[in-house]
């Protein structure tokens, strides 16, 4: 949603699978948006942090607005790390938490000899890292609940936020 926040979502085509700013979007000649550019025309931009909100279809941009705007500047697609609400699955939470154990206990064996290559703690990192990102899960819903007094309650507090945060 480029023109937030004068938009509009639409879910009746079958699913939106948007991306919604938490604030507008900054202009693309101001100077952070620039340096970002650089980053994206050097393949070494940081990630946005975007939310999956499951009752719009879609994400909700946390993190790095600016660094979005730069990377669609260039005709690029940001990179993104994306948070999703895990199911209660006691099962795979007991694996993942063995994995975490196993891998612990070899980094503090590594801890205790000083002559282990980088090389070698960087492969243990990333093959943690793999495995643990492979296990299979699928999304929980996100959950959502009326908010008591309703938009007049919501507009208050919309309204104390942007006086709290007025850059944004």
């Amino acid at each position: 949603m480029r023109d937030w926040p004068a938009c509009h979502l639409d879910w009746c085509a079958g699913g939106w699978e948007g991306v919604v700013p938490l604030r507008p979007l900054s202009p693309t000649d101001v100077p952070r948006v620039k340096a970002y550019r650089k980053h994206v025309q050097e393949d070494t931009p940081a990630p946005v942090l975007l939310w999956r909100v499951t009752p719009f279809d879609g994400w909700a941009l946390l993190d790095g607005h600016d660094r979005a705007v730069a990377a669609l500047a260039e005709g690029r697609t940001p990179p993104c790390v994306v948070l999703y609400r895990a199911p209660d699955d006691e099962d795979w939470r007991r694996t993942a938490d063995e994995l975490t154990e196993a891998h612990e206990q070899r980094m503090r064996q590594f801890a205790e000899r000083p002559q282990t290559p980088e090389r070698q703690r960087a492969v243990l990192e990333t093959a943690y890292e793999d495995t643990l990102s492979s296990l299979p899960y699928d999304e929980a819903p996100t959950l959502t609940w009326p908010l008591p007094g309703g938009a007049p309650t919501w507009d208050d507090l919309a309204a104390r936020a942007v006086f709290e945060c007025p850059r944004d």
